[in-house]
């Protein structure tokens, strides 16, 4: 570890083979903590780089619980988090419109961190037990195109750097590497980033890992696209600036998207989304969401053909029957 940090003080960069050997050690608890402490630092005072990122993403992938959906080609809808914002749910119910669109979801979620309510939060208010069963989850995936995979049962060795992060208490770069070790590796990825420098790393890093996907950013800060300002669209096909106006939806206001105090708060919000009858920048935010999703699976559809797949799914009630049998399985 004291030749791998005086190499990082001096700005040299990890192969990906020496990133993947020194996660492993750190995971496995060979290093002590002020050690750790010392490397999570460096890549706080320094940019995480593409081949870095991929070698910590192998060794905590080589730990994971893992989960076979290769079958059902899904989506992963998350975002980094860390914004501020303190939204409502948005990536979770942008999920389960396109779960009632027809298309299988793999969301691999946890509790909030920078908000109220993480994935996690919303998903106990309506009473899912996670699991890791392989039998539950392919049922869940078979009937609601849904699967929610709670991330610290399916990656035990993130518990031993538990005390180090909390001591810390700032992003890290387990933070950065969180969307990307969902445990059934999933097929397609729509992710959303809070700065223009993440989408840069997320997007180089997902071009190598060979999947469809999509990284978005709303310029004024948000990890998704919020609708509050304009918006940068990222994939392995193009690379676009929208104005909301451009696929005529409005700019909603900031306040309009507040996540609440509690995650019971946000789960009200949430259910009143999938039941079509939130306000309109709530509904109009998810909506957003779900039809870029979309793209990323059916890349030869335009914007605005995907937008009407996901209002439909919404506005016919797919969406919500989808939640509620989801439900209905998983508690």
């Amino acid at each position: 570890m004291k030749t791998i940090l005086q190499r990082l003080f001096n700005h040299e960069e990890l192969t990906p083979e020496e990133a993947c050997t020194l996660m492993q050690g750190i995971t496995q608890g060979i290093y002590n903590e002020s050690q750790t402490a010392a490397l999570l630092t460096v890549f706080c005072m320094r940019d995480v780089k593409v081949n870095e990122l991929l070698g910590f993403r192998k060794a905590l992938l080589s730990t994971r619980i893992p989960v076979d959906f290769s079958a059902y080609r899904p989506i992963d809808i998350v975002g980094t988090g860390g914004d501020g914002k303190n939204t409502f749910n948005i990536s979770t119910c942008a999920g389960f419109i396109v779960a009632g669109a027809g298309y299988f979801v793999a969301k691999h979620g946890n509790y909030g961190a920078t908000s109220v309510s993480g994935a996690s939060n919303v998903m106990e208010v309506h009473g899912i037990k996670f699991t890791t069963d392989a039998d539950k989850l392919t049922r869940s995936m078979e009937e609601c195109n849904m699967a929610y995979l709670h991330a610290p049962l399916f990656n035990p060795a993130m518990k031993n750097v538990a005390s180090v992060r909390k001591s810390l208490q700032i992003r890290t770069l387990f933070n950065l590497l969180g969307p990307l070790i969902n445990p059934c590796l999933p097929t397609y990825q729509l992710l959303g980033v809070a700065d223009l420098a993440q989408m840069r790393l997320y997007t180089n890093t997902l071009q190598k890992l060979n999947i469809g996907f999509a990284v978005v950013n709303n310029l004024d800060g948000y990890d998704e696209i919020s609708l509050t300002d304009e918006f940068k669209v990222m994939t392995n096909r193009y690379e676009t600036i929208y104005k909301p106006d451009d696929l005529r939806f409005p700019i909603a206001h900031r306040e309009e998207l507040y996540g609440g105090k509690t995650p019971v708060e946000a789960a009200r919000i949430f259910d009143n989304v999938l039941q079509n009858r939130a306000t309109k920048a709530q509904t109009d935010c998810v909506l957003i969401n779900a039809s870029f999703a979309i793209q990323v699976i059916e890349p030869d559809k335009s914007i605005e053909e995907c937008i009407g797949i996901a209002r439909e799914s919404l506005e016919s009630g797919k969406a919500f029957r989808t939640f509620k049998h989801f439900v209905e399985l998983n508690s």
